[in-house]
């Protein structure tokens, strides 16, 4: 009888740790790399924003089941860092863009519970794969709310900017005043206090105690704007970022940055990221909005595409390994061949461009490339509309909706770009 009931403890031990222990442990960074345990830890990962979304679609059963079969496909391929929204702030039109959603924050400090029970599946269906997940708390870019909603719930900007879009002028002159407004920053980081103090309803572990979280991420793509906004913009991150090293120590900080052309200065993306509660340095490299690809022929404007990212990459990292951090590309993209949105167009120019920047993976006398993130995995997901334009209730499949849909699309069946960023994992894995 005493045996039995060895027996049977035994069992529910070794049940409880295939599901409550199946990590390793926290990534952590020494010097300019990423360590799980005592092993490096590189990776190629996906920007899969939507997956926190997918629990909230209006047929739940197949949005979840989408989220599965995608979860599945990714860990086949050994693509198991996942980089996730963790909810938008506000809903209708920003800019005129109809936000993605259903928001987290949907009034000025009212959290719907769904949403977050949303984001409990995802990371309890990335759990279960061994894949991590690095978590953004808020946007700089009206897609989903962002910082523009915290200046509209304080009445800072024109309410007309709902419905209308803003010049880019009109947009910098906006969206700086968020670093100068403090009941913005307050409710901004009510949000992050609240997603990041919450127990999964799920798994019932602690964010601040999951493994699956690699790092909180302040935002993504947070930009000053202007330079007169610099000096609150860098009180604003080094504040924020000791605020969530208090909530948890456990997990690694980032920005979320784009490189010296988020700030439009070298000099001061070294400076907000040599503060010592952020882990390591991103970049996102965006040759179409960055104007490499002027040249009508897309095969010719991708020499020079080539050419610039290099001197991007290596401009970045210089900065990473004189302050001794890893440097994570985080979010790259490259058109289909033809400048095509259809999911079924050949991605040949796509491949070369991102066997360029997988090339970069790993270490080198310059610094350390530790992780690659593309943008985006669409999984199954299609455009709705001939005009490839996103509605709400569409599929997400990536690309924000003010962008086409197929745009920076990966799509389930885009083999060949599937097989080289299977290849690289593998790589990345022997790191």
């Amino acid at each position: 009888m005493k045996i039995a009931k060895l027996l049977s403890c035994i069992a529910v031990l070794l049940f409880a740790a295939s599901i409550g222990f199946a990590r390793t442990g926290f990534v952590e960074v020494r010097g300019e790399r990423f360590y799980v345990g005592d092993a490096p830890y590189f990776f190629v990962g996906a920007n899969y924003w939507h997956g926190s979304l997918l629990g909230r679609e209006k047929d739940e059963h197949r949005g979840v089941e989408r989220l599965r079969s995608e979860l599945d496909l990714l860990k086949r391929l050994g693509i198991t860092n996942l980089r996730v929204l963790a909810g938008a702030e506000g809903e209708g039109l920003l800019n005129g863009i109809t936000r993605v959603g259903p928001p987290l924050q949907p009034a000025k400090g009212k959290f719907d519970e769904g949403a977050l029970k949303s984001l409990d599946l995802l990371l309890a269906e990335m759990r279960k794969r061994d894949m991590r997940a690095v978590v953004y708390l808020s946007n700089n870019w009206e897609w989903s709310g962002g910082f523009q909603q915290y200046l509209l719930w304080e009445k800072r900007i024109d309410p007309t900017l709902t419905t209308r879009k803003p010049s880019w002028d009109e947009l910098r002159d906006t969206v700086k005043e968020f670093y100068t407004c403090s009941p913005c920053i307050a409710a901004y980081q009510t949000q992050a206090a609240k997603v990041i103090s919450r127990r999964n309803s799920i798994t019932r572990v602690e964010y601040v105690n999951d493994p699956t979280i690699m790092a909180w991420e302040i935002a993504n793509e947070p930009r000053p704007m202007r330079p007169a906004a610099n000096d609150a913009y860098v009180k604003c991150l080094k504040e924020t970022a000791a605020l969530i090293r208090t909530l948890d120590p456990k997990h690694l900080i980032t920005i979320g940055h784009e490189g010296y052309i988020g700030t439009e200065s070298v000099e001061l993306f070294e400076k907000v990221h040599a503060d010592k509660n952020i882990d390591y340095l991103t970049i996102h490299i965006w040759p179409k909005n960055w104007g490499w690809l002027a040249d009508n022929d897309l095969e010719k404007a991708l020499k020079n595409a080539e050419h610039e990212t290099r001197k991007y990459i290596n401009a970045n990292l210089a900065v990473a390994h004189k302050l001794g951090k890893p440097l994570v590309i985080e979010e790259f993209g490259f058109p289909r061949d033809g400048r095509s949105f259809a999911s079924d167009s050949a991605t040949s120019l796509r491949d070369k461009y991102f066997s360029l920047i997988l090339s970069k993976l790993g270490t080198s006398k310059n610094g350390t490339v530790a992780g690659v993130n593309f943008w985006a995995f669409a999984g199954s997901g299609r455009a709705a509309n001939a005009d490839f334009i996103w509605k709400a209730g569409d599929d997400y499949t990536g690309d924000p909706p003010m962008e086409e849909q197929g745009l920076n699309s990966v799509f389930d069946t885009d083999r060949t770009t599937l097989a080289l960023l299977k290849k690289a994992a593998r790589r990345a894995k022997r790191l």
